[in-house]
């Protein structure tokens, strides 16, 4: 498990983290979100060792992250970082071999990559020829090559296509069932909440909410409901104790607002008034909850 205890960093008299603690966990998605400026980056180039913290630690399997250590992690900049100029899968088996592979590993390794990433027939193409979403893919590739054992990602999806996107989950995904724990940021809210199993969202350079998706959905939730029957459900406006959200025929969205049982007092007078068809709690999406923690 990678785990960061109480990392804290500042520049000048800014501080940008301050007492960071979070887990990223074997086998597991970890979506690191936050606004710009919230110290995302900053937290991710402590964990590789590009800045050093003010204080805190990095931990690897329950030991402090050394140069060697990091050898076998990867990471992708939000920033592209390649060279323009170089052939695709040239530089990516170069990039293997300074990780510390055999030429014949790396060229293998470069080969199933880009394969997975469906631009083997733009191998002995030069990066510049790409258009910018095949060379955030590339970069995808530079990052796995080596078979890391940890996966740092800063915004992997930018400048992609949904299918793009669909091709790099596929991949990522493959590499978290292999027991790999990832760690990754992303603006698109959408994808985080397919991707993620585990989420931490900062802002101002402090942790505002942490912990496994569906718990945060849990914990962030109101007391909203979604009912729906085979007539009209416009009566729901004169219940007692309820707000209704949104109303069309016999679908009713509504949020509890006095009373400890009146999800239960509702559902007993729907089924009064025939057939229900669905009757379930609404779980907030996550674009909800980063606003409200934020």
């Amino acid at each position: 498990m990678l785990q960061v205890t109480t990392i804290s960093r500042s520049f000048g008299d800014h501080q940008v983290l301050d007492r960071l603690s979070f887990d990223v966990r074997p086998g597991r998605m970890t979506g690191f979100l936050g606004a710009n400026g919230s110290g995302k980056t900053t937290t991710m180039r402590i964990i590789l060792g590009v800045l050093a913290p003010h204080g805190g630690t990095v931990t690897w399997r329950g030991e402090p992250v050394t140069q060697a250590v990091r050898q076998r992690f990867g990471y992708m900049p939000e920033e592209r970082g390649l060279y323009p100029k170089m052939k695709i899968a040239e530089q990516i088996v170069w990039l293997g071999q300074l990780h510390g592979m055999s030429l014949a590993d790396a060229k293998a390794s470069t080969a199933k990559l880009l394969e997975q990433l469906e631009l083997t027939d733009r191998a002995d193409d030069k990066l510049e020829a790409l258009s910018l979403g095949n060379q955030q893919r590339v970069q995808v590739a530079a990052a796995l090559v080596h078979d890391p054992d940890v996966l740092i990602l800063d915004e992997p999806f930018s400048g992609l296509d949904p299918i793009a996107v669909d091709t790099v989950l596929a991949v990522l995904r493959e590499r978290a069932a292999a027991g790999v724990p990832v760690l990754f940021s992303s603006h698109q809210l959408a994808v985080v909440e397919r991707l993620c199993d585990d989420l931490v969202i900062i802002s101002g350079g402090v942790i505002k909410a942490a912990g496994e998706r569906e718990e945060l959905r849990a914990r962030y939730g109101s007391a909203r409901f979604e009912l729906v029957v085979d007539s009209d459900a416009g009566w729901l406006r004169d219940h007692p104790g309820v707000r209704v959200v949104d109303l069309d025929g016999p679908r009713a969205v509504f949020d509890i607002v006095d009373g400890e049982r009146a999800d239960q007092d509702v559902l007993r007078v729907a089924l009064g008034k025939g057939g229900v068809r669905s009757f379930a709690p609404v779980l907030p999406s996550l674009d909800e909850i980063f606003k409200e923690v934020i």
